[in-house]
Order: C-alpha cells, then structure tokens, then sequence
C-alpha cells in the first residue's frame, strides 16, 4: 500500500479509502486483509483481468489517434447501389491491401438517405449521383457516370426518343438522378412516359432481358452484363452524363481511416475538386 501511495502521489489512507469506494460499488470484496499485506479475493482477480483489458485499449486507442499510426478501426460508408456494384469492389480491395486494419461497413440507399446518415453522423461517407449541395457536408467530384438506354435484342433498333412510346420503361423511384436525365431527353421532344419504378438494379436488367421492356442504366453497369445476348446497348449524345460525388461531414475533420479513403479516391479518379 506504501509503494502504490508513493507512485500515485497520495497518502495510504486515501488508497484505502478508495478501495473500500470500489468495493461497495461492486458488492464484492476484492482483497483479503490477513494483518498489514493485502491478497487479491476471487472477484479481485476477475476484476484486475478486466481492468488490465481497459488500460490496454486505452493505450492502444491513444496509439490509433497518433499522427504516425495507420490508420484502423471502422470506416463506415454510403453508395448508391450502381456504385455499390460497378466502381466499390476494386476500390475496397485497393483500400483493403493499404489499410487492413480497417473494418469497412458498406450501406446501400438512395441518395437522400444516404447523405441524411452522414448529417447525422451514422455514416462517415456517401458515394451518390447527381449535382447535389447539401447542408454541413464536404463534397468531392469524382467521375462521371456515362448513361447507356439498354433494351432486349428482341425489340429491335432504338433510334431516338419516339422509339420508347408504348414501350415499358424501367427505372429507380422518383429522386434518381439517372431516372431525371431520362425525363430530361424525353421533354427533348415533348414526351412524358410512364415509368414503373423499380429500386434495384438486378431486377430492371432482369425485366430488360426478359423482353419486358428498357431502361437507362449506367455504363459501367451495362458492361458487366454485356454479355447477355438478350439484351443490347443505345449511346445518345444527348443523354448527359451523371457527376458522382463522395460527401463527408464538414465537422468531422480528423478521421484517419474516412482520409485514407479520400485520398484513395483522388488517386484512382482524375476529378479532384473539392467544395
């Protein structure tokens, strides 16, 4: 008790005092007293264990925050499912093989709900489509997303916006911007089609293959299934291409494993402005 009061730079009374303190709260004696020496009691030595436990984590989260540390702990972040699908896989590898002590959660969603996560601090970023400002967030553009109008072999040539009259068309829910720049071409020639709406990608170039109808997708999602002999590919010049963004809360500013995934994404993409 003498040598704990000499390195904690207080008197043995107030030692004992506070162990008698702990011993209360816990309902659980954690020495036995036999004369002047002290003997850790059963529930002492469960209770040193665990107390050894939550030094060793401080240390270690103390070791995480320093400035030469790499970066570790979760990393949770948002896309859109086209990113999801087309553009995160290669990324998240990258980003696995530089930092591996980094457990990635990975959301999918629309975009609104996506960027109201990161408001509200339940994600530490969002990959989504569209120019989009949103409040207390930071935002980097970082590619473009060109549009391919995808139909079934069996429908024949699409030539220009008429084509898709009495044709079903398959698209995300109101609110996707890839569903917007649809639209937009259509009003191009004074057309409003109806839309079924449609909030996964697997199912609308299921619908496409299966002769049901067409659809917009991104190109890098018609790529993986341009394999399909059901299902073919329209280029239209007039069909804009799509900004993808990734935001981050602007109060946030020291995250290492959220920067480490910035900084990967200025690298792979050529798109590095930030507002």
């Amino acid at each position: 008790m003498a040598q704990a009061a000499t390195k904690l730079h207080c008197v043995p009374s107030n030692i004992t005092t506070r162990i008698k303190q702990l011993e209360q709260e816990l309902k659980a004696p954690l020495f036995l007293r036999e004369g002047k020496t002290l003997k850790l009691t059963a529930s002492g030595e469960i209770f040193l264990e665990y107390s050894q436990k939550i030094l060793a984590l401080c240390d270690e989260a103390k070791r995480s925050i320093h400035h030469d540390a790499a970066p570790s702990g979760p990393l949770r972040i948002g896309a859109i499912e086209s990113s999801a699908t087309t553009r995160l896989p290669r990324l998240l590898a990258q980003y696995h093989q530089l930092y591996p002590d980094v457990s990635v959660q990975i959301t999918t969603g629309t975009w609104k709900q996506l960027l109201q996560d990161v408001a509200q601090h339940k994600l530490d970023g969002a990959i989504v489509a569209g120019q989009i400002n949103f409040p207390l967030l930071h935002q980097l553009e970082i590619y473009q997303e060109n549009m391919v109008l995808i139909a079934p072999t069996s429908m024949g040539e699409i030539r220009c916006q008429e084509d898709l009259i009495d044709k079903e068309i398959f698209m995300w829910t109101e609110g996707c911007p890839y569903r917007a720049a649809l639209e937009a071409w259509l009003k191009l020639k004074h057309l409003s089609l109806p839309m079924t709406g449609i909030a996964s990608y697997a199912t609308i170039i299921g619908c496409v293959s299966a002769g049901s109808g067409v659809s917009l997708v991104p190109k890098s999602l018609y790529e993986q299934y341009q394999g399909l002999s059901s299902i073919r590919g329209f280029d239209f010049a007039h069909l804009s291409s799509i900004q993808n963004q990734f935001f981050w809360h602007q109060n946030v500013q020291y995250h290492k494993a959220r920067d480490a995934f910035i900084t990967l994404l200025k690298t792979e993409f050529s798109n590095k402005k930030i507002a």
